[in-house]
């Protein structure tokens, strides 16, 4: 081999080698080798410990706006890799009971006031399976060719209309999200959320806007303080323009215009006519699904919808 040839070789090889992705160690190497430092006056000392492991610097008041930006970012990360494209949000009553359970609560009553207020529960627990039954038909959804998903089944996470919409999710052999928050009151992730994808939040405000990030339509059935905080903050985003408008079931017409007198607000001047269209009245789940796949078709952005096959 000549030289020249010589030379033009090792140019070849050394084109072909390739450097390291980082010359750094990465922090988890790092969090690793920080838990066998020994014990000495100075890595004893709470100032010692890396930023991102010291517990007590993370719950100091200064970081709150730390706090809310890791809050909104690992629920993202999370959805990301997991491919979810779009969600379906379901807002509901804790405590509207299964209809295996309404008796129960019935029977639970110690006095007239709060047999009457169970038996409107259990006139209420119709709407766990209308619940149940409208995830199942949008967990029914096909996939885009690249994976990702879109109506997946998205609730608080918890008890009742949550674990409803969840369950109804699980028995179609798809993943659900849920939403779960720290209360004072001990509050689990209903059995039926995906383990993978049931995040718990401490700030309200972080976790309503992960329901309506991805949200491209929303199921309402009856609820007390917390499902109303939910629906009346989605309408005001969209009455306002901050949100591009979406399909909003509202379930149990009865219940709502006895706690809510819409029309009486258009009356008082405070909102538009036009503002309860905002809404769609519904009672099946069949006939609220037709409604999400029909307005998508008319309104082909942002979502692609596919019917989903016959059972």
């Amino acid at each position: 081999m000549t030289a020249q040839n010589f030379a033009a070789s090792r140019r070849c090889m050394t084109n072909k080698a390739v450097p390291p992705k980082r010359i750094f160690p990465s922090s988890q190497v790092d969090a690793r080798a920080a838990q066998h430092v020994p014990s000495v006056p100075q890595t004893d000392s709470p100032a010692y410990k890396l930023a991102f492991q010291d517990t007590e610097f993370l719950l100091r008041e200064d970081l709150r706006p730390v706090r809310f930006q890791l809050e909104l970012l690992k629920p993202e990360l999370f959805l990301t890799e997991a491919n979810i494209a779009s969600t379906f949000v379901f807002y509901g009553s804790a405590r509207i009971p299964a209809p295996d359970m309404a008796d129960a609560v019935i029977a639970a009553a110690t006095n007239p006031e709060q047999e009457k207020v169970a038996e409107r529960l259990k006139a209420k627990s119709k709407y766990y399976e209308v619940a149940r039954e409208l995830a199942r038909l949008a967990s029914r959804h096909a996939r885009e060719e690249d994976g990702a998903r879109h109506f997946v089944v998205c609730s608080g996470g918890g008890p009742s209309i949550m674990e409803a919409a969840n369950r109804g999710a699980f028995e179609e052999g798809q993943e659900s999200i849920g939403l779960n928050i720290v209360l004072p009151h001990e509050q689990m992730p209903n059995r039926y959320v995906t383990p993978d994808l049931s995040f718990q939040f401490h700030y309200f405000a972080l976790r309503k806007m992960h329901f309506l990030l991805r949200a491209r339509a929303v199921a309402v059935f009856p609820g007390g303080y917390g499902t109303f905080d939910e629906m009346f903050e989605l309408l005001t985003l969209i009455q306002t323009g901050k949100v591009r408008p979406l399909p909003i079931l509202l379930f149990g017409k009865d219940y709502w215009n006895r706690v809510v007198n819409f029309e009486a607000m258009v009356e008082e001047g405070v909102i538009a006519p036009h503002d309860l269209d905002l809404i769609h009245w519904s009672e099946d789940a069949a006939e609220a699904w037709d409604f999400v796949t029909n307005y998508y078709e008319d309104h082909p952005e942002p979502v692609r919808v596919q019917r989903a096959p016959p059972e």
